[in-house]
This record gives structure tokens, sequence and C-alpha cells, in this order.
């Protein structure tokens, strides 16, 4: 990739960290966005010289304008930073769980778009990666929240492609359904580890980080003309969201 620089949030963990060994492996400089610094210290030293470790609160606007001051330029932007608080039903649900993944799937894409739009925009060729959830596309019982969320990342990806029709920056949404990775699911049921392996029981092979991150490879390395504008993965067992096949001994 010539030197070019790709920004990915979320990359402590999961898809995030997938996507940065992979585009790393692509030959971009990746800088490694997220909260964790011991996380991203370890895994930048894992991938060596193409990687810089920047620890921040995407949901910290001041955090990522001081963060955007520093980035001498930006090719690619992997917004993929978020996930799942609870899974109640709306008549019990917590706003305050609502309020925290609206903050982080939402206004910290939003802040991490806003502010990095010029770097991108004057590289010529710049492109902005969603990652949003089959969730953003269909709702389901217990995940309104998680799904208002998410149709928010898909709303700002349409809206983004409208508005940037004239500049050199593609926007490209992928929204991944199952996914199986350490915290995803432990993190939306507060540590549960019962309730977290519940929803992938039965299912021989769910949706993997890296699968996701080759997804995300093979979208930003096509020609800068070439734009995938939606691309919904799901693992084969995943017809739809509540179409799964599973198998118990």
């Amino acid at each position: 990739m010539h030197g070019k620089t790709a920004v990915i949030t979320g990359a402590s963990s999961g898809i995030g960290e997938a996507t940065a060994r992979r585009l790393a492996a692509e030959g971009y400089r990746v800088v490694l966005v997220a909260r964790r610094a011991d996380r991203l210290a370890k895994l930048a030293a894992e991938i060596g010289e193409a990687a810089t470790a920047a620890p921040l609160d995407v949901t910290d606007a001041a955090a990522v304008k001081a963060f955007a001051e520093t980035l001498e330029s930006c090719d690619v932007l992997v917004n993929n930073a978020g996930g799942a608080v609870g899974a109640d039903h709306v008549a019990v649900a917590d706003p305050a769980d609502w309020l925290a993944m609206y903050q982080v799937n939402v206004l910290g894409t939003l802040h991490f778009t806003q502010t990095l739009l010029p770097k991108l925009v004057a590289s010529g060729a710049g492109t902005v990666v969603m990652l949003s959830s089959t969730a953003g596309h269909i709702s389901y019982e217990g995940g309104a929240g998680y799904s208002a969320a998410k149709h928010g990342v898909h709303a700002m990806a349409e809206t983004l492609r409208l508005e940037l029709f004239d500049q050199p920056v593609r926007v490209i949404e992928i929204a991944p359904g199952m996914v199986k990775t350490d915290e995803f699911a432990l993190n939306r049921f507060g540590g549960d580890e019962g309730k977290a392996a519940a929803v992938y029981a039965g299912v021989a092979e769910p949706l993997l980080a890296e699968d996701i991150a080759d997804c995300v490879a093979w979208a930003v390395t096509r020609p800068a003309h070439v734009n995938v504008d939606l691309m919904i993965v799901r693992p084969r067992a995943q017809a739809a969201q509540h179409k799964v096949h599973r198998v118990f001994d």
C-alpha cells in the first residue's frame, strides 16, 4: 500500500484487533485506537514497526480531536468501536444501557468520521468503513437498544455516502451477523459466562473475527473507483436473525 495509513478503532480485541493485523499484512501503517493501553501496546509490539498505539476513548470528542492533530495523514478509517449492553425487553430496559450503546456505537463513530474526514479527502482516495451489524437492518426481541444504535450507524453510512458523492472518499458498510469473539457476548451480559456461551451453543462454525477482517481487507483493497456499499456477512448456519442451525449432543 506504499505507506498508506489505516486508523482502526476498537483495536484492542475482536474484530478490531484482527482487522489491524490483516491490514498491516496488506502493507498499511496501522494506528490502533482503543481505551486499553496495555492491550494496544502488546498488539503494536506483535505487529511491529507498521503499528502505532493510540489509547483513547472514542466517546471523548476532545481526545479524538487531539489525536487527529498528531496524525500526518489518513487513507482508511475503520469505525469498529462499539458493542452491546444488556438484552432486556423495551418495557424493562435500563436507559443507561441504551445511552452507553448510543455513545460508543454512534457518537464514537461520528467523532472519528468528522475529525478525520479532511485527511481522508486530502488523501485523494479515502475510505471510511462502518462496522454495523445485521442488528442494524432487522430488529429482534431483547435487542432494541443495540439495534437502534446499529440502525444509527447504518443511517450514518448511507447519508455520508450521499453527502460525499462528489468527493474522493468511499463509504463501506460491513454488517456482520453471528461472530464469536472473546468479549462481545460476555460484555453484553455483564460477564455472565453462561449467557454468553448460550448465544453460540450448538453452532459448529460461527463467524470469527478473522472472517470479518478478511471482508474489510477485501473491500478496502479494491480499486479506488469500486465502492462496496453494503456487505452483510453471516455464518452459513445463520439463515436469518432468528433462524440458526444448532446441533446438540
